[in-house]
């Protein structure tokens, strides 16, 4: 049995354009922290190649190996203990970002356990879902009992990771991936609709927790209401109307960004606003700054790649057997999707910018790793599908 090649060569393809921009887009930013000019490179070249490595490794399991499920266990439950002694950890061995300690230091490789939790996450659902959910036709509240425990279990262990982490963000696609799966593994539309309109209400209670989270969303909305409160009654458009509030720095820059880039783009490397006028050009921003070198011409192919990807994924979970394999499938693909849309959103102010990377192109070693570990999981199913 042979994995999909398709998938394999597609995964790599993107890896190694994310290598090639964290070298291009990271021109300032070597300068500002007075790095080698290889800094960055070298360290997402490691990564890069040690997460094809392990995705290759994984895929060399066979689909029955138990070997392969014990990986993916242990990793859930080692995450999930990192992320419980995290915030405890002395600033030796813990990064601190936007107030919080995300990441633990081993040597000179700072790792998320966060980016590892999904993954791990996507298995325990997959595993659980299928015992626990099946398609027969049941009543709203006999779904909801089934689905109870989750969400209890879910909002305290998401809830004590927005708390410690004050990553928003990260908890959304969490939330995000219990529901969508659940949807996946034979859960009714009615159902679905509930759990986001309870995702919704739970996601305005925080929000309206914290005034720099407030003005946060009240600075996006006053950058997009012209589009939208047209269309209202004017009672209700001079209600929601936010005078006085400046487009938000990052994303004013990154638009211009994408403006400037034009269809051909400035060329690689020749980026303008990479020069200290986004600051994360080269993670959360990542897409911005493809698009000032490369245009809407080298976006479009890398998102054709991308998308390609997704749904080579979603193909291969079509043609599982087991549905403990689809939904799993179905998890990653999700994950990938997401968080490429929250990313992009983000930086044209669709969407409140929530500092998500997009996964394989941005820079990072964690989000790399934990990527390439669900990818080849997904690569050691399709040994066992027909393509």
């Amino acid at each position: 049995m042979v994995a999909d090649k398709k998938l394999f060569y597609l995964s790599c393809v993107l890896i190694i354009i994310g290598i090639v921009f964290s070298y291009s887009l990271t021109a300032f930013t070597v300068l500002y922290f007075n790095y080698n000019e290889f800094h960055f490179f070298i360290r997402q070249l490691f990564f890069g190649v040690s997460g094809i490595m392990i995705m290759f490794f994984i895929s060399r399991f066979e689909p029955e190996q138990k070997n392969a499920k014990r990986i993916l266990l242990a990793l859930l439950l080692f995450s999930f203990l990192c992320i419980l002694v995290l915030p405890f950890l002395p600033e030796s061995l813990a990064t601190t970002s936007g107030g919080a300690k995300r990441w633990i230091r081993i040597g000179i490789v700072s790792l998320s356990p966060m980016e590892f939790f999904k993954i791990g996450l996507i298995y325990f659902l997959a595993w659980s879902y299928t015992r626990r959910i099946d398609e027969s036709k049941k009543a709203i509240k006999h779904e909801i009992l089934i689905l109870l425990p989750y969400c209890i279990v879910a909002s305290i262990v998401i809830g004590y990771i927005y708390i410690t982490q004050n990553d928003l963000g990260q908890s959304v696609i969490s939330f995000f991936l219990i529901l969508a799966l659940a949807f996946f593994a034979g859960a009714s539309k009615r159902l679905f609709a509930f759990g986001i309109l309870f995702i919704m209400m739970v996601g305005i209670m925080v929000i309206f927790s914290n005034q720099r989270r407030i003005q946060r969303i009240v600075s996006w909305w006053s950058n997009i209401q012209d589009a939208f409160l047209p269309m209202l009654p004017d009672v209700l458009a001079n209600v929601l109307r936010v005078s006085g509030n400046s487009e938000p720095y990052q994303i004013s820059h990154s638009l211009n960004a994408i403006a400037n880039g034009g269809f051909f783009g400035e060329g690689l490397g020749l980026g303008t606003f990479k020069l200290g006028f986004l600051s994360e050009v080269h993670t959360d921003f990542v897409l911005s700054g493809i698009t000032e070198e490369i245009g809407f011409l080298g976006l479009g192919i890398i998102c054709f790649l991308y998308f390609w990807l997704i749904l080579r994924i979603f193909r291969i979970a079509g043609r599982c057997e087991k549905k403990e394999d689809f939904i799993f499938c179905s998890g990653i693909a999700l994950l990938l999707l997401f968080s490429f849309f929250m990313n992009a959103f983000g930086i044209i102010s669709l969407t409140p910018l929530k500092g998500v990377a997009v996964p394989l192109l941005s820079y990072g070693g964690s989000s790399m790793w934990a990527i390439c570990v669900g990818l080849g999981y997904v690569l050691m199913i399709s040994k066992k599908v027909v393509l």
